[in-house]
């Protein structure tokens, strides 16, 4: 079956189907409107042929009744099937946004380390947005249009059937020349969605960097890296634009040379007294009825056909596999001791390239394990498998005596919390940023947590304190104070396992002073991982161990390595220097 095919499929079953009750309303409205549309042309026949020529000025009445009442009838089930289809389909996208950002939030880091923040924004607001062609009025058009031109047709063909064939040889032409357009466009469109995607991933990264930016004067590189993107979905817009002016102006063309033709066989007919003025008169209204329709699908095609290309690409993301799959993590924990062991641990980024190498250790409940070594030797690698952030390629990480990777990523989370050396915080305020991990602690827990990290400390100074607004990742604060609110929001979390990740390295003397104290009530009882350039912070750890080229090269206390005069030895007398 082919992807497009593939793709309409799904979008049957997932949209339209369980939808079949408000489009079927929506098919029955357009209809009757359809219906109603064709008692203009009927009674055009009847007040040439008929009414006007015998004087009934009661007949007169009734038809000019008839008329308004089917343009009331058309008035109000156009107003119905807008209003009811189209605010269904704006509550899918609603929908269908909750149901793709949910999606995104199940997949595995990796996926976001190889994909643009913008760029997957784009995916969860634009993407999604074609369903309105689908749902909404596009899709029941298509078929009202279909239906109003075949019974139009009818007619066309009972007043002069030779008239209707000469007028269906360039709708003929017209439909060839639109299928191959739509054949064209709908890989233009995924295209489009793509390079809109880059073009807003880059521009949200601009914004995100522009102090970096202005710092190193690049402004002007970054105009161009933008003007480029820009270029590119220009280029992608004037093709589509092609494509649909050569479906407008054939039809154009083509439907105006059938006009023309029926002129001059309408007169001909009329001349010879074998149709009456009545009758083109219709035919020609009649006529307008089925053209009109099939030069709207143009237009309500290439709209069904753009939303295919965005369906197409959030297809493809629905269907990636979740990180906490269901059928591989069935175990379900409740409480932990916290016990970890990793046993003979292998793991590649990237297939062939292993970056860790046979690494077994065990980490006690409530011991305190320090990864040290060379930038690029694999300690971040090591606490993101402990968290569960990473699956293993190799060998086996146990938590408390099970396989992490048989674990519902859920159940084992929540007793998880995690300093990374890129403090995230949100744009709000600093309270809201501590409660983030239990947005219902109460303002004890809240208070004991400032305190344990040393917020306090500035916060009393703050006009606010804890509610003042921070600004977007906490721009307002120096670094060893956005620092202090990520550990302040961990000691709320009350986890078993924490992983710190450069967790002093933001800080000044001070800041750094005051973080000593509170990591040792952080750490307290709870199983930790830390990673650290600054070798002064883990010299209480129960176990160091010293990573190189993704293995163990040493191991044991700080004053056990200080005396083998190894690894560790060179790298704390280097740091002791500095």
């Amino acid at each position: 079956m082919s992807k497009k095919n593939v793709s309409f499929s799904w979008a049957f079953k997932e949209f339209i189907w369980p939808r079949k009750k408000i489009i079927s309303i929506g098919l029955i409205l357009i209809i009757i409107r359809s219906l109603a549309g064709l008692v203009l042309p009927y009674a055009s026949k009847n007040l040439l042929d008929v009414v006007v020529p015998s004087g009934d000025k009661h007949a007169l009445w009734i038809l000019i009744v008839v008329v308004c009442a089917s343009l009331l009838v058309q008035a109000v089930s156009s107003y119905s099937l807008t209003k009811l289809l189209s605010v269904e389909a704006q509550r899918l996208i609603s929908v269908l946004r909750t149901k793709v950002q949910r999606k995104l939030l199940t997949l595995p880091i990796s996926f976001f380390d190889n994909n643009k923040s913008g760029a997957l924004v784009s995916r969860v607001m634009t993407d999604v947005e074609g369903v309105r062609n689908i749902v909404g009025t596009g899709l029941v058009q298509l078929i009202g249009g279909t239906i109003t031109s075949i019974i139009a047709l009818v007619f066309l063909i009972k007043i002069n059937a030779w008239m209707t064939l000469f007028v269906l040889l360039p709708v003929v032409v017209f439909a060839f020349i639109a299928l191959k357009a739509f054949a064209y466009i709908r890989p233009v469109f995924r295209d489009r969605g793509k390079i809109n995607a880059e073009v807003t991933g880059r521009l949200t990264e601009t914004m995100n960097g522009v102090r970096v930016i202005k710092g190193f004067n690049a402004e002007e590189q970054e105009n161009k890296i933008f003007e480029k993107g820009v270029d590119r979905l220009f280029e992608n817009v004037k093709k589509s634009l092609t494509a649909t002016a050569i479906m407008t102006s054939s039809s154009t063309f083509l439907l105006g040379l059938a006009s023309a033709g029926i002129m001059g066989i309408g007169g001909y007919f009329m001349m010879g007294n074998t149709m009456s003025t009545g009758d083109f008169i219709s035919f020609t209204l009649f006529l307008g009825f089925m053209i009109a329709p099939i030069v709207q699908m143009s237009n309500i095609g290439s709209q069904l056909t753009e939303a295919m290309a965005g369906l197409d690409r959030t297809q493809e993301l629905m269907n990636m596999t979740e990180e906490n799959d269901p059928e591989v993590r069935t175990v379900e924990i409740e409480s932990i001791k916290g016990d970890i062991e990793f046993n003979d641990v292998r793991f590649s980024y990237e297939e062939s390239k292993e970056v860790l190498h046979d690494i077994t250790f065990s980490a006690p409940a409530g011991s305190v394990t320090a990864l040290v070594g060379s930038s690029g030797s694999g300690k971040s690698t090591i606490a993101g498998l402990a968290a569960t952030f990473l699956n293993p390629t190799g060998g086996m990480i146990t938590l408390d005596g099970v396989d992490t990777s048989t674990i519902n990523l859920s159940s084992f989370r929540k007793h998880l919390g995690v300093v990374l050396q890129d403090d995230f915080l949100y744009e709000g305020t600093i309270r809201e940023n501590i409660l983030f991990p239990r947005p219902n602690a109460t303002e004890e827990e809240l208070l004991r947590a400032v305190q344990g990290a040393y917020v306090n400390e500035f916060t009393d100074r703050f006009e606010l304190g804890l509610d003042t607004v921070i600004g977007e990742r906490g721009v307002k604060l120096s670094g060893g104070q956005r620092q202090r609110i990520s550990i302040a929001r961990a000691l709320l979390a009350n986890p078993k396992v924490i992983i710190l990740d450069e967790a002093t390295s933001n800080l000044d003397t001070e800041s750094e002073s005051f973080i000593q104290r509170s990591l040792q009530d952080l750490m307290q009882n709870r199983t930790t991982f830390v990673i650290a350039h600054r070798l002064s912070t883990i010299q209480k750890a129960d176990q160091i161990l010293v990573i190189e080229e993704g293995k163990i090269v040493e191991r044991g206390k700080h004053d056990e390595l200080i005396a083998k005069k190894g690894r560790y030895f060179d790298l704390f007398t280097y740091q002791s220097r500095i």
